[in-house]
């Protein structure tokens, strides 16, 4: 990818920034731009910035540009969803060094594949190789993936493999299911503010229907989906219970350091 499709396609944020949002995720500014790093950054990222569509049920506008994100997950310790996740993610990269393309896929769901524009993920470009990084679709690999391998790569998450379509495109399996499929041309963040608009609005996208808040722990994973808390451990042993009223708050501070002023309500 040239430099200045770069400039015109990922967000750019500044030096301090960018240590403003390394402290956001308990992550060091690494050495140098490389896999080891990506790999660093991307796990800090699932563990503290949680996976939620909150903004949705709480009437807040979401803006697919640099400030505004920065201002929702550094600021005010907020999480989102896919495009707010991975743009932030990539404008991340982009201040430490590495080469970020954005691209768009299309997720599977019961009727088959969704929209264009559907989701956003990372194509990661380091000296060892590029890799496919994503910080924004809920129970995913904790490691970015090795983008030009057909193999297996196994993760705590699942197996996981990329494969190859006939039209060119790229489909990520876990565990020999189909999650999404890529397209493999470079987008700029602003092509995705038509999916960005699609899932805050329309009845029929699953983020306008559900209230979701998710975020990877060191021992499993934690899950806030209304008033219902499920906590899954290393073993994937599953506890889950009904949140009252009077602790749903609580439960997003607790579990998630998001502080509300209201609970968020699936209207409708």
């Amino acid at each position: 990818m040239d430099t200045a499709h770069q400039t015109e396609a990922v967000p750019r944020i500044s030096a301090a920034a960018a240590d403003a949002y390394l402290d956001r995720i308990g992550a060091a500014r690494p050495a140098s731009p490389d896999a080891d790093a990506l790999r660093a950054l991307h796990l800090s990222h699932l563990r503290a910035v949680p996976f939620e569509n909150l903004s949705l049920h709480l009437g807040e506008e979401i803006v697919l540009a640099a400030q505004p994100l920065l201002d929702k997950i550094v600021g005010a310790r907020r999480g989102g969803f896919c495009y707010e996740l991975n743009g932030a993610f990539a404008a991340l990269l982009r201040a430490l060094g590495y080469e970020v393309e954005l691209l768009s896929a299309r997720v599977f769901g019961p009727d088959g594949l969704g929209i264009p524009y559907d989701h956003l993920a990372l194509r990661v470009h380091t000296p060892s190789g590029p890799w496919l990084a994503d910080v924004g679709f809920g129970r995913n690999s904790h490691a970015p993936l090795r983008w030009d391998s057909r193999a297996e790569q196994t993760d705590p998450a699942g197996v996981f493999r990329i494969e190859e379509t006939d039209e060119g495109d790229l489909d990520v399996l876990r565990d020999g299911v189909r999650q999404y499929r890529l397209e493999q041309r470079p987008r700029t963040f602003a092509e995705f503010e038509v999916g960005c608009w699609w899932h805050q609005t329309s009845p029929k996208s699953h983020f306008t229907q559900s209230l979701v808040c998710s975020r990877l722990t060191e021992s499993g994973r934690v899950t806030l989906s209304g008033r219902t808390l499920v906590t899954t451990g290393a073993d994937g042993a599953r506890v889950e219970r009904q949140v009252g009223a009077d602790e749903v708050l609580a439960v997003y501070r607790e579990h998630f350091g998001i502080v509300l002023d209201r609970e968020p309500v699936v209207s409708g």
